[in-house]
């Protein structure tokens, strides 16, 4: 089944606005939708050893629902929404087993959100997402477009994982298990946070970034993606500029910087996060 809906999502996604049947197309993607939902559709997978792949029909499928969609009043009172027919919210049930806190939390369909997961209000997951169980997302943040969210996160409040729907073949955000996302963090670019790594209130990343590893005493740069690597503990830092108007005048400019990496000391200060959850 998911292989025909694969085939179906590149044959309509390549056709022209006047060979595009908007029925036909919703038929697969409907299917598709649900699919990606069940968890059994991701935008991204990792091999066995280790390496991501982008799955880029994943994305095309959702960039067609954004052709196919049709704008739609979903308002509710005094509160007004207009969206795509094709990209409503999620119906949730209690027997999801996900705790969404009443408080303008919002959870657009075609995500997976797995069982054991706490939304705390207000935050939103974006279509394509996958959240696996144990994950906490606090007030105020954003989990994008086909990001990849692994068991057991932590992605404190105001802390924004960024989207990546084009161009297809692009990977999304990926945070593996067991790290945590302190507040104000944002990730963006088709960056990894490998497992267990720790990233302080603050820290910004994207893949054009340089990491200054202190401990290692090396500097992380994009390969194909920029990799914090398993355990590591990222703080701000700052970097003096070097031309001799920032020398006059002081100036550094932002940079992430491994501090450290995970010890069981690092564990015991995330331990009551792990008693929230």
């Amino acid at each position: 089944m998911i292989r025909e809906i694969r085939d179906r999502i590149n044959e309509y996604f390549d056709q022209s606005p006047d060979e595009l049947r908007r029925e036909r197309g919703l038929e697969v993607f409907e299917s598709f939708r649900r699919e990606l939902e069940h968890g059994n559709i991701r935008a991204a997978t990792r091999d066995d050893a280790g390496v991501w792949h982008s799955n880029d029909w994943v994305k095309k499928g959702i960039l067609l629902g954004f052709r196919l969609g049709e704008l739609e009043d979903y308002s509710e009172g005094r509160f007004h929404f207009f969206d795509n027919d094709t990209f409503p919210l999620r119906q949730m049930e209690v027997g999801d087993e996900i705790r969404l806190v009443p408080g303008g939390s919002a959870i657009r369909a075609g995500s997976y959100v797995a069982p054991g997961v706490v939304c705390m209000p207000p935050m939103y997951i974006n279509i394509g997402a996958y959240i696996d169980e144990g994950t906490m997302i606090d007030s105020h943040a954003l989990v994008g477009s086909c990001a990849q969210i692994g068991r057991g996160v932590h992605l404190s409040a105001g802390a924004q994982i960024g989207g990546v729907l084009e161009p297809p073949q692009a990977l999304p955000v990926i945070i593996e298990d067991e790290v945590f996302i302190g507040g104000g963090c944002g990730v963006y670019e088709g960056c990894i946070i490998r497992h267990g790594a720790v990233l302080a209130p603050g820290v910004q990343l994207t893949s054009s970034m340089r990491i200054y590893d202190l401990r290692r005493e090396r500097i992380i740069e994009r390969d194909e993606v920029l990799e914090v690597p398993e355990g590591a503990v990222l703080v701000p830092g700052s970097r003096s500029s070097r031309s001799a108007f920032a020398r006059e005048h002081g100036i550094s400019t932002y940079t992430p910087v491994i501090v450290k990496y995970r010890d069981t000391r690092t564990d015991s200060s995330v331990e009551l996060e792990e008693l929230l959850r």
